[in-house]
C-alpha cells in the first residue's frame, strides 16, 4: 500500500492534475489530485524534504537530507538526473520558469543551478549559515534566497554572482516568495513579513511565532503565511499587505509547506498517511484518508515500563496502547508521579491520562525534571525560544511557576544536573540557569558551529551536547571539550549513563554511536535502522540505551 509512514515535510501541486510529498520516511509519492489516490513512488537515501513541479508538469524535483535533488519524469517518477555536489541537507529545489535548470538551496551554505541531465551550472557562494529557501524571480535569470544567517540575497546567472544582500539584523528566515511584479516577500523567526519592494523593506508583525512558509499565488495575488502559531493567513498583495483570512491549524497539520491546488484550494504536509486540503472561502478543512503514523518521538522508563509517543500523540505501554493526547508529541518526562509530554499544538499533557496541563504560544520540543524545595518540578523547552518551568504539587495539580527566556529562537533541548539547567538552540547557543532562583547563570552565543539538536546531564553539573557539526560536547562548567564522532549525518539526540561514563548519540541516518569517556574510545558504533533515530534513553535496571527511530520502533543498544 503507497502511504506515508512518517511526518510529510513537503508539498506541491501542479494545478488540479498532480500533489506531490516529500517525507520523513524518506518517500517521494505522486498522487492524483482529483482522486487523492496515490500514483507512484519513490525513495531517497534520507528524509525527504520537499518536492516541486516544473512548470509544464512533466517533471518533479525532489530535496533531500542524503545531500541530494533528483529529478524524476512523470507520472512513473522514472529517474532523470541526480544533482549531488552537495555537502549537506538539501532544503528546496526549484525549476526555471521557462529553462531546463533547477535552483537549489543547502544546508552546506550554498545555492547551486543544474541542467536536467545533472550537470553543475554554478555554485553561489557567499552565505555564511544554512541556505532554507530558494525562488527564481519571474521572467529573469536571478535568483532570491534565505539564510540562517539573517540575509536575504540576491544572485544573477549570468554575471555568476551576488547582485544585491538585504541584511534583516541577524533574524533568521525559513522562507521568501516572490510576487509576478518581483515584489519579494520573507518570513522570519520572529513572525513578521519582510516586504522588498526595490529599495524599499518594510516588516510587517504578522505571526505570534516563527514563520515556516510563504506561498504566493499570481492568479489571486494572494500570499499564505504558515506559523508555528498553528495558524495560516491569507494576504492580499495587490496594494498594502492586507490580510484577508485566517484558521486555526488542525492537529495533524505541519504547518512546514502547502501549495495551491487553484486559486482558493491549499494541499498541506501533515503529520499523517497522506496530504490534507483547505478552501480559503469556505474555512473548510478536509482530512480525509490521512492516517495515524507509528513515528516514534520520545522513549523513557517509567516504573520499570517502557513508554513511547510519537507523532499521533498516543501513548505506548510496554508496546500496548494506553492513551491518546490528540496531538504530535515531542517528549516524554517523567515528574511527580505524572509523565508529561507536548508539541506541535503548544499544549502540555498528562500521557498517562490526556488531560491538559498548561498551554504555550506556541510547539514545544523537549523537558526535563528536578526538585526545588523539596517539590517536583519541570522545564520544558518551545520553539519561541522559552523555558516554561512548571511544579507538580503532592496531590498531583500543576502550576505554572516561571518562563525563562532560554534563547532567542527554537529550544532543542533542555536537561538539568545538580541546581543548573542547561539548554541548547537552533541558533547554535547554549544557555545555563539556577535551578534554586531560576536566574540566568551563563550564555554561549556560537557555542556549536551549527544547529544543536540535542543535550543530556552528566553528574556534578556537568552536560553533553551534540549538533549538527557531527560533533560531541562535553561541557565541564562553562568550557567543553569537543569530541569528533563516528557520524556523517547530523546527530539528532544524545543520552548519558547515571553514573556519566557512557554517553550514547543518535543521528537522523539510524547510527547510534556510543562514547566511552573513561577510555576515550567509541566502544558501540552500530547503524540500528536505515530511519533516523529521533530520540535516546538511558534505562539505568538493563544497562542498556534505548533509541527511539521514526519508524516507529525502539532499538536497544548495549552501553559497552
Amino acid at each position: 500500500m503507497i502511504r506515508h509512514y512518517g511526518p510529510i515535510s513537503g508539498v506541491a501541486a501542479y494545478g488540479t492534475q498532480y500533489v506531490a510529498t516529500a517525507g520523513y520516511d524518506n518517500q517521494l509519492i505522486l498522487w492524483d489530485a482529483a482522486t487523492k489516490q496515490p500514483l507512484a513512488r519513490v525513495n531517497h537515501d534520507h528524509l525527504a524534504n520537499q518536492a516541486a513541479f516544473s512548470p509544464d508538469g512533466r517533471f518533479l524535483v525532489s530535496s533531500s537530507s542524503d545531500y541530494s535533488a533528483r529529478l524524476w519524469s512523470l507520472p512513473k517518477l522514472s529517474l532523470v538526473a541526480v544533482l549531488a555536489d552537495h555537502k549537506d541537507d538539501v532544503e528546496m529545489s526549484v525549476f526555471h520558469p521557462t529553462k531546463e535548470l533547477i535552483a537549489t538551496a543547502s544546508r552546506d551554505h550554498n545555492v547551486r543551478v543544474y541542467d536536467f541531465t545533472g550537470t553543475l551550472i554554478t555554485t553561489f557562494e557567499g552565505h555564511t549559515a544554512d541556505v532554507i529557501s530558494v525562488e527564481w524571480v519571474a521572467g529573469t535569470d536571478e535568483l532570491v534566497s534565505s539564510s540562517d544567517d539573517g540575509t536575504i540575497k540576491r544572485w544573477s546567472l549570468e554575471t555568476g554572482g551576488m547582485t544585491d544582500e538585504i541584511d534583516l539584523a541577524g533574524v533568521e528566515t525559513d522562507t521568501v516568495a516572490i510576487a509576478r511584479t518581483g515584489v519579494i516577500y520573507a518570513g522570519n523567526d520572529e513572525g513578521e513579513i519582510i516586504v522588498v519592494n526595490g529599495e524599499r523593506v518594510e516588516n510587517h508583525p504578522a505571526h505570534e511565532a516563527g514563520i515556516k512558509r510563504l506561498v504566493y499565488n499570481a492568479e489571486r495575488d494572494l500570499l499564505v503565511s504558515l506559523s508555528y502559531d498553528r495558524t495560516l493567513r491569507v494576504w492580499d498583495t495587490s496594494a498594502d499587505l492586507t490580510e484577508v483570512a485566517r484558521a486555526s491549524l488542525p492537529s495533524d497539520i505541519w504547518p512546514r509547506s502547502c501549495a495551491f491546488l487553484d486559486s482558493d484550494t491549499l494541499a498541506f504536509a501533515t503529520f499523517g498517511s497522506s496530504y490534507a486540503t483547505y478552501r480559503i472561502g469556505a474555512d473548510e478543512w478536509n482530512v480525509d484518508g490521512v492516517e495515524q503514523t507509528p513515528c516514534v518521538n520520545a522513549v523513557t522508563v517509567d516504573g520499570g515500563r517502557t513508554l513511547t509517543i510519537g507523532d499521533a500523540g498516543v501513548l505506548w505501554i510496554d508496546g500496548e496502547r494506553h492513551s491518546e493526547t490528540g496531538s504530535l508529541c515531542n517528549f516524554l518526562t517523567p515528574v511527580g508521579g505524572r509523565v508529561l509530554t507536548g508539541g506541535q499544538m503548544g499544549k502540555v499533557f498528562d500521557a498517562l491520562t490526556g488531560e491538559v496541563l498548561h498551554q504555550h504560544r506556541s510547539p514545544l520540543n523537549c523537558g526535563a525534571a528536578f526538585e526545588r524545595d523539596g517539590v517536583p518540578h519541570v522545564v520544558i523547552g518551545a520553539y519561541t525560544g522559552e523555558g516554561i518551568v512548571l511544579s507538580v504539587a503532592a496531590d498531583g495539580s500543576v502550576r505554572h511557576e516561571a518562563t525563562l527566556q532560554l534563547h532567542q529562537n527554537a529550544v532543542k533541548g533542555v536537561a538539568v544536573s545538580e541546581g543548573r539547567i542547561f539548554s541548547v538552540c537552533a541558533d547554535a547557543s547554549t544557555t545555563w540557569f539556577s535551578v534554586d532562583d531560576l536566574e540566568q547563570l551563563h550564555h554561549i552565543e556560537e557555542a556549536h558551529e551549527r544547529i544543536a539538536n540535542g543535550c543530556a546531564p552528566l553528574p556534578g553539573g556537568d552536560f553533553a551536547s551534540v549538533s549538527r557539526d557531527y560533533k560531541l560536547r562535553l561541557w565541564r562548567g562553562f568550557e567543553p571539550t569537543v569530541i569528533a564522532t563516528p557520524h556523517d549525518h547530523s546527530i539528532k539526540c544524545v543520552a548519558a549513563s547515571t553514573d556519566g561514563r557512557y554517553v550514547a548519540t543518535g543521528s537522523y541516518h539510524g547510527l547510534v554511536a556510543v562514547y566511552d569517556v573513561a577510555a576515550d574510545t567509541w566502544s558501540t558504533v552500530s547503524r540500528v535502522t536505515t530511519a533516523g533515530i529521533s530520540s535516546l534513553f538511558y534505562d539505568a535496571d538493563t544497562d542498556r540505551f534505548l533509541a527511539g527511530s521514526y519508524d516507529g520502533r525502539v532499538y536497544p543498544v548495549s552501553s559497552h
